[in-house]
């Protein structure tokens, strides 16, 4: 073992997996070595116990774990820089946060949000009818209601009731034909509607969700429909009803010059409208507010350059000089920030339950007489190397695969190409143990994918980590444990899907994106856990049934002040029927029909009617079993 090694501490961790970065105080490491969850005032919980008590429930893993207090902490660090930024900055107008249902609509999440939301009137978005129901029913007094996306009918007359019920419902018109709808069905039934406009701004964002910004946005009205809606509402009296304009600036929007430049590009239509004549008094922003999954602290895809301070002081600041050139009263400001509110309040926590290593395993003290010209080449090779470890590398690996075309073409035995890759494996252990930094970038890019283990996790990307696979997002990726240790090994991370894609091959190291993770090798009856942060935004509604493995089970935890936990709600994950049944079948024609051909076989003589009974117990069994691996290795 190396002095290195010998000498690891969890602040070598930290900073290896980026903890101190990423993780906002949120997350650290005990003495114990174990990952923990702390918030203000409370003390700090080891996620490895959380698991434990989670199974004392009767709820092993894969589990989806969210700490409601994240919630809390995150609603109120938004509302108090923005707060914080209207008092030092002389600003009139008032902050109006709104969480939009579509990051996360499980009724866990709304329900806390609009608990812990209540002290600051935190609002809702929904852009759809389904979503209009969950906030309707959830939202606080005095909250706003955003409601944004195509409407229909009875989108339209659900939003118009609602107002008739006190709520500050507001509709955004993404288009001159909704503006149609609303006004008859306001006029129909007599109620007078809130309106707001969603405006195309010009200014195009960097980042990965770069087309929901520009002149090409689906959604949203440009200078010249603006210009048209502003005439039919006056046409028919209704200015005083519009009272908000909303602009999108763009997801995850990395460099807080380009939330600058879109601030002020709204301000401007926003100036024009009142001085058209429309009553207005809210500039929507809508999200755009990034989380560093990175923790890079910069101006990247899956990064930022900018804290939540950063962001609320540079849109009040930026509102306020374009208000008070054009002599308007300071508008209220509205944010929709889903992302970052709710990204650190959940975790997949999954056990890695088999582990391949890339590792030679019987190479000949001597060559054979009998051995084909490869396999002397390579060992020659290997006594013999050439003078550069890019060179040797390049000259093992074009062995390697001459080896493999001699097998396929029929021209070595399996036993031979077999001797041949251990051969291979120990050259290439011998370069990454000694001469790493003599190799050009590529080699060693290459020999640590030549050499990387996969431990192989029980989830789904496809059903707990769809962006991964979808759209190349990046998740923090930490062991749960032994975070004292100097973890030993590089790796990738395969799920239990027979697919491909199914796999961790993308993560943040030391600041940098690699194609491999460090981590332990898991010891001998130990479960080995690892968790995946960041991803309580998008991820468990955009999941799918991919192998049919379903939703994970689901636990939901408070952090008290002195370290106990609270286990406030247990949803246990679907079983095969459950999953079964989402693609149309039934369980007790499954059961039939197994039970008929048991019976065939029975009446044939094949199988005796105990046999026929255990059978059909033992599909049963299976038939209400979560749909995961289960492990059976002690704590």
């Amino acid at each position: 073992m190396s002095n290195s090694a010998l000498q690891w501490s969890t602040e070598d961790s930290a900073r290896l997996y980026g903890i101190d970065r990423w993780g906002n105080g949120i997350f650290d490491i005990d003495t114990d070595g174990d990952m923990t969850v702390a918030l203000p005032d409370c003390a700090s919980v080891s996620i490895r116990k959380i698991i434990t008590g989670a199974r004392q429930r009767g709820h092993t893993t894969p589990l989806l774990l969210r700490v409601e207090n994240i919630l809390a902490d995150r609603i109120k660090l938004l509302h108090d820089s923005f707060n914080h930024a209207i008092s030092t900055n002389s600003y009139n107008g008032n902050y109006c946060g709104v969480f939009p249902v579509k990051v996360n609509q499980q009724r866990q999440v709304i329900e806390e949000i609009c608990r812990c939301g209540a002290p600051h009137c935190y609002g809702l978005e929904a852009g759809s009818k389904a979503e209009l129901a969950l906030a309707l029913a959830n939202l606080n007094d005095n909250a706003l209601l955003i409601m944004n996306g195509y409407k229909d009918r009875a989108f339209v007359d659900m939003g118009l009731w609602a107002r008739r019920l006190g709520q500050r419902c507001i509709f955004v018109i993404e288009s001159l034909d909704e503006l149609t709808l609303v006004l008859e069905r306001s006029t129909s039934l007599g109620i007078k509607p809130l309106l707001g406009a969603r405006i195309k701004v010009a200014v195009k964002v960097a980042g990965m969700w770069t087309e929901t910004s520009g002149d090409r946005s689906s959604f949203g009205l440009d200078s010249r429909q603006l210009v048209t809606m502003l005439d039919i509402l006056r046409q028919h009296d209704k200015l005083d009803c519009l009272r908000l304009l909303h602009c999108h600036l763009g997801s995850q929007i990395p460099a807080l010059d380009d939330i600058r430049a879109g601030v002020n590009a709204a301000c401007r239509y926003y100036a024009s409208m009142v001085q058209a004549g429309a009553a207005m008094g809210y500039i929507d922003f809508g999200g755009g507010l990034a989380v560093d999954y990175s923790g890079c602290t910069a101006n990247l895809s899956h990064s930022c350059d900018y804290t939540l301070r950063d962001y609320a002081t540079t849109i009040v600041n930026q509102v306020r000089s374009c208000m008070e050139t054009a002599a308007i009263t300071h508008p209220h400001i509205v944010t929709e920030s889903g992302r970052a509110m709710v990204a650190h309040a959940s975790m997949l926590l999954f056990d890695v339950i088999d582990v391949m290593h890339f590792e030679a395993a019987q190479v000949p003290t001597c060559p054979a007489a009998s051995w084909p010209t490869i396999l002397h080449q390579l060992y020659a090779l290997r006594q013999n190397h050439p003078a550069t470890a890019t060179a040797y590398y390049h000259r093992a690996t074009e062995l390697r695969n001459d080896l493999r075309r001699q097998f396929q073409n029929g021209a070595i035995t399996l036993r031979e190409r077999a001797c041949g890759e251990d051969i291979y494996l120990a050259i290439v252990q011998q370069l990454a143990r000694q001469h790493t930094t003599d190799l050009d970038n590529a080699a060693a890019a290459a020999m640590r994918q030549n050499l990387a283990d996969i431990y192989y996790g029980n989830f789904s990307v496809f059903q707990s980590l769809p962006d991964t696979w979808a759209i190349g997002q990046y998740f923090p990726v930490v062991p749960l444990q032994r975070l004292h240790q100097h973890p030993d090994r590089r790796a990738i991370i395969a799920d239990l899907t027979c697919d491909c894609d199914g796999k961790l091959d993308r993560f943040i190291v030391n600041g940098r994106e690699q194609s491999t993770l460090p981590l332990h090798q898991p010891l001998a009856g130990e479960i080995y856990y690892l968790g995946v942060f960041l991803m309580g935004a998008y991820q468990e509604t955009l999941g799918d049934i991919h192998n049919l493995f379903g939703d994970t089970n689901v636990i939901s935890v408070r952090i008290n002040k002195d370290g106990g936990v609270d286990y406030m709600q247990e949803l246990s994950g679907e079983t095969v029927a459950d999953t079964l049944k989402q693609v149309q079948y039934n369980y007790g024609e499954l059961q039939e029909n197994l039970r008929r051909h048991a019976e065939r076989l029975v009446r044939n003589g094949v199988i005796s009617v105990d046999e026929r009974q255990l059978a059909l117990k033992q599909f049963a069994t299976c038939l209400s079993d979560y749909t995961y691996y289960r492990t059976t290795a002690g704590d």
